[in-house]
């Protein structure tokens, strides 16, 4: 069974190519359409379906949380241009405001698992009150949390609200606090069951740095120091002295692939805050 990416950016929609054909993501096709011309019949088929796919983290975290391949699931990160702090804040008044697209699609294929994720920030709430109200009203129950790429040992800040619903025609269901006896949660929120409990249980502590545990760190030319992956200094040193010896084509030719590149990482989600998410609902799910 393959995996659907819709994803209207040609660069990242060729990154995904790129990534399927190297076994780094789930096996499927890419569709460059916008989400606004795919209709419910366009998804017959497919077991995974990624939509605003971006360079296909959500797949990649899958995997790495256990989640496999041929298991169902719906992703979907909407723009966050139209409710961030640092755009224009045109809030639901912005073309790119495509979340009824998604929720129609939503509301037709009713798949069971559907993993999200916004900003933390700017005018979101509003948007996760939209989100929220849409998903229970077709039965889902839904959780959030927002949380730093900091709490899970990334050397940098990047608060973002990650999401769940959940497809459960239960109107409740037992969940495990943190090791603590069964909670019953109503169904339609199972994001606070800790303070349904009335306490917190046993905090799990993470390990320190993690992913980021080896990474080298390279002193910038603004002034500030910034982490690469280890082993990487050596190759950007090389590139940098072919780059000063004239070769214009190849300046050029990094140019277009470093804004392609840029764009293409400060749209993805941080892929192991969205493993630690993905464990924490499997974990809640299936125990």
């Amino acid at each position: 069974m393959a995996a659907y990416y819709n994803e209207i950016d040609p660069y990242a929609a060729q990154w995904l190519r790129n990534l399927i054909e190297a076994g780094h993501i789930a096996a499927g096709v890419v569709d460059e359409r916008s989400i606004e011309d795919v209709t419910p019949n366009d998804l017959r088929g497919f077991t995974q379906c990624h939509f605003f796919a971006g360079v296909g983290v959500w797949s990649y975290a899958l995997r790495q949380a256990g989640w496999r391949d041929d298991q169902p699931v719906w992703t979907g990160s909407c723009p966050c241009q139209p409710f961030s702090a640092a755009g224009k804040g045109n809030g639901f008044d912005d073309e790119r405001h495509l979340w009824p697209a998604f929720q129609y699609l939503i509301e037709k294929c009713k798949p069971q698992h559907i993993f999200g994720e916004q900003v933390a920030a700017g005018n979101a709430n509003a948007w996760f009150d939209l989100v929220q109200a849409d998903l229970e009203g077709m039965g889902y129950a839904f959780g959030l949390t927002p949380f730093t790429a900091a709490s899970i040992g990334a050397p940098h800040i990047r608060e973002r609200a990650y999401w769940v619903a959940h497809a459960d025609s239960q109107q409740q269901r037992p969940v495990s606090i943190n090791g603590s006896s069964n909670v019953y949660v109503p169904a339609g929120r199972f994001e606070s069951a800790a303070e349904n409990s009335g306490f917190c249980g046993n905090l799990r502590p993470l390990e320190v740095n993690g992913f980021w545990r080896d990474a080298d760190w390279l002193f910038c030319r603004d002034g500030s120091w910034r982490p690469v992956e280890s082993g990487t200094f050596p190759l950007v040193a090389r590139f940098a002295k072919d780059l000063g010896h004239g070769k214009s084509s190849l300046r050029a030719l990094a140019g277009r692939n470093r804004t392609g590149r840029l764009k293409g990482y400060g749209n993805a989600i941080n892929a192991e805050a969205a493993r630690h998410f993905i464990e924490a609902y499997m974990e809640a799910i299936y125990g």
